[in-house]
């Protein structure tokens, strides 16, 4: 039976001998062993996942493997972002070591994007590379991290500033999965659903205003259509730009006032990754009318449909205090994006419409930022 007949959506990404399939539905955990199993050169893996998520879906993993005939190791990291840092990463590369994995074999990166990020890193170096899966449990995860190779981890410098670029072999987004989500993990994820709409496809965009709360509330055929829709487009930028010369980059909407805010609140659980993504994508659109690229109701309405969702909209809405305008600046700074000393934002010029930035004035972006920070 074919993938489509199951209820299965898939989506290929098309980058020549590196090509793979994104798998998208229910009951793919149960079922992976026999999507695994053809990229085996013998019936074992080794599976990295996080205690929270080994609690919930480990077992499932490995009886939807066993029923295959594939055996696993298993090695559940502590859950948090906290982990994506050199002390979990070494542990979990000395761990594929001592389970003897070989260049033939399988690595299958089992939960959010943290685990993701730091078990495809870990197979991007082991033994100068070693092939994985992604078997993403999140729906940030499964619409973002998943897809298109990017793995790293962070420093104290920032975020996700050491990686490599390593193609997964195969993705299961079982969206299944999403209904042990809390509610907070579930609409973080929805930051980055939100943000395909916002740099490209304002259609979706609009569905996303009218179904959003289904898909928050339940819905398996919403969500779905999300992760299915989201993955559509990132696979096709990806294709186009896989190292992030050009195109790719405006996946990053959002994704430089994001991680300074990641790196002011200490990785910690004040501001979830998808919750300063939906925080970052609010103040570019703010950025962009300042600029007058965009009419100033733009912004409203991205805001509005965050504010309508229950979701962050605000450095107001981040608890604690956030640091001053100049250390906010000084953070950003250390971006990936940053280009001789230059910071690149991603811009928009109305929903759908976004692009690259080199130029923001940094008087502006000082202004922008001192409005938008809450009174101390």
């Amino acid at each position: 039976m074919n993938a489509q007949a199951q209820g299965i959506d898939r989506v290929g990404v098309a980058l020549g001998a590196r090509s793979y399939d994104v798998l998208i539905g229910p009951g793919l955990l149960a079922d992976a062993g026999r999507h695994v199993a053809p990229l085996l050169a013998r019936p074992r893996v080794a599976v990295i996942c996080d205690e929270t998520v080994a609690g919930l879906h480990l077992d499932a993993l490995r009886g939807g493997l066993e029923r295959s005939g594939v055996r696993m190791d298993a090695l559940a990291l502590p859950p948090g972002e906290a982990t994506k840092g050199w002390p979990q990463f070494t542990r979990a590369v000395e761990w594929l070591l001592e389970a003897q994995v070989e260049r033939r074999d399988v690595v299958v990166a089992l939960g959010g994007g943290v685990i993701g990020d730091l078990a495809g890193f870990a197979a991007a170096v082991l033994r100068r590379g070693v092939r994985f899966v992604q078997v993403p449990s999140t729906l940030l995860a499964q619409v973002d991290s998943s897809v298109g190779g990017k793995t790293g981890i962070n420093t104290a410098q920032g975020k996700n500033l050491v990686g490599a670029f390593h193609q997964p072999s195969l993705v299961l987004a079982d969206t299944g999965l999403l209904d042990t989500l809390p509610a907070r993990d579930l609409l973080a994820g929805y930051g980055e659903v939100v943000k395909y709409g916002l740099l490209g496809d304002a259609g979706f965009f609009a569905w996303l205003e009218e179904n959003g709360p289904a898909l928050a509330s339940g819905d398996a055929a919403a969500r779905q259509h999300a992760v299915r829709r989201s993955v559509e487009m990132k696979a096709g930028i990806v294709a186009r730009d896989e190292h992030e010369t050009g195109e790719r980059a405006l996946l990053n909407l959002g994704h430089t006032f994001c991680h300074a805010l990641e790196a002011a609140t200490g990785y910690s659980d004040r501001l979830l990754h998808g919750e300063g993504v939906a925080i970052g994508c609010a103040l570019a659109f703010d950025l962009s009318a300042r600029m007058g690229l965009c009419a100033q109701e733009v912004p409203s309405r991205v805001r509005a449909h965050l504010r309508a969702m229950g979701m962050k909209a605000d450095l107001a809405d981040i608890p604690g205090e956030l640091p001053a305008v100049e250390a906010l600046v000084a953070l950003m700074g250390q971006d990936k994006k940053v280009i001789d000393g230059q910071l690149r934002f991603i811009l928009a010029r109305d929903i759908g419409a976004a692009f690259v930035c080199d130029d923001v004035p940094g008087d502006l972006l000082r202004a922008m930022l001192q409005d938008a920070l809450p009174a101390r």
